[in-house]
């Protein structure tokens, strides 16, 4: 994505290439909206300063519905109906689909599976632990924990999980073409749709068969029932795997912060948040398009013109986070957009919260010399991705 303006001559893009070593993508400086021009050659507003993102996110004005003209493309996925459930809806459909799910992503909810959560981290540690140093920290530890968890949420059997993870990662990848995109689309819908079935035919007590068995009172669709798994299966592994990462890796580049946590546990919950809005691993934006005319930071939006948020560049706003380029993890950073804002903002966060807080505790304590063995330079991020994280990432302690 580059400015549309000639005028303009550094380019922004909402999917920066990871530097080599980097610990945090490049992030573009937080500015007015601004005119540019996606891979597609379709031009949209870009929006990047934090005030200005959260009036997007939270204005009705701007529709999260990808079957109005003009929204952006920012996968290569064709725009299908319902495809990503309520992600792509606008309220009241939107509110209804989403109060499915909320009863079963309240913080009492998930604070019930941290014993859960914390059991299987313990064992792939254990794992880990067998096989002796270098490990890959994420086949070994961030992907199984986050797919682990999902799985049991979902009712998904994590037997199959390199099947979804291998289909998931092509539907988010940005350098998919489309056919692939949609045939791996296609693939998750059909294996989604054989297990509601069996599922209605045994009913189950998780995510699934919750939504099963509010079928008639929400009017749901068996299409919206895979829809709605669809979208937890592609959006629940793929998010907290990589920023399970991603702050391993930059707190084993930084262990004078790593020690500072170790040896007060106390400040980890904080030093999540700080996280979260340090790293920003969703770096490909969040698509909007405008249905009336608005007015915003000093420019004119039309109806009918597409909008991309940048939450990267909105978490590194020094008008909302003084010194923002630091990563300090002592910072009050619990207003950061990593997960969004508004009536769309991410129903999985508790989660996430707690899948990380387990996360980084346990590694800290079961391995006081965590470490890198491999130079940062030298790793290989996944560059063509909605979200940031590295392909492997080699440790030994």
């Amino acid at each position: 994505m580059q400015h549309a303006d000639p005028a303009h001559t550094r380019p922004v893009s909402v999917w920066p290439p990871v530097p080599p070593g980097a610990e945090s993508p490049v992030i573009p400086d937080a500015a007015p909206p601004v005119r540019v021009t996606l891979s597609d050659g379709s031009m949209h507003w870009l929006v990047s300063r934090y005030a200005d993102v959260r009036t997007v996110l939270s204005d009705s004005r701007f529709s999260a519905d990808d079957q109005h003209p003009g929204f952006p493309r920012l996968i290569p996925l064709p725009p299908l109906p319902g495809g990503l459930s309520f992600l792509r809806m606008d309220p009241p459909r939107h509110d209804v689909l989403r109060r499915v799910l909320t009863p079963r992503f309240t913080v009492r909810r998930i604070e019930a599976l941290r014993p859960a959560v914390e059991r299987t981290a313990e064992e792939l540690l254990d794992g880990m632990e067998r096989g002796g140093p270098p490990a890959d920290l994420v086949q070994a530890f961030a992907l199984p924990l986050a797919s682990r968890t999902l799985c049991e949420l979902l009712g998904v059997p994590y037997r199959d999980h390199a099947m979804f993870q291998e289909h998931s990662t092509n539907v988010v990848a940005t350098d998919t073409d489309p056919d692939t995109a949609t045939a791996s689309f296609t693939v998750l819908e059909e294996y989604l749709a054989e297990l509601v079935e069996e599922k209605r035919a045994r009913p189950t007590d998780d995510l699934i068969g919750a939504a099963l068995a509010q079928q008639e009172s929400a009017a749901l669709t068996d299409e919206d029932v895979v829809a709605l798994a669809r979208l937890m299966l592609i959006a629940g592994h793929e998010t907290t795997a990589n920023m399970i990462s991603m702050s391993v890796l930059t707190l084993v580049r930084h262990p004078e912060r790593a020690a500072a946590l170790r040896g007060a546990p106390e400040l980890l919950r904080p030093a999540v948040e700080e996280l979260l809005r340090y790293l920003a691993v969703v770096r490909d934006g969040i698509a909007r398009v405008a249905t009336e005319r608005v007015r915003l930071g000093g420019q004119v939006i039309e109806a009918g013109e597409g909008v991309v948020v940048s939450l990267q560049s909105a978490n590194h706003d020094a008008a909302a986070f003084p010194d923002a380029a630091e990563l300090d993890l002592g910072r009050d950073a619990r207003g950061h957009v990593a997960f969004g804002y508004g009536v769309h903002q991410c129903i999985g966060q508790a989660l996430a919260r707690v899948q990380l807080q387990i996360a980084l505790t346990a590694l800290l304590r079961r391995f006081p010399r965590l470490r890198g063995t491999v130079a940062p330079e030298d790793l290989a991020f996944r560059e063509f991705s909605v979200v940031v994280g590295p392909r492997s990432l080699p440790v030994a302690w």
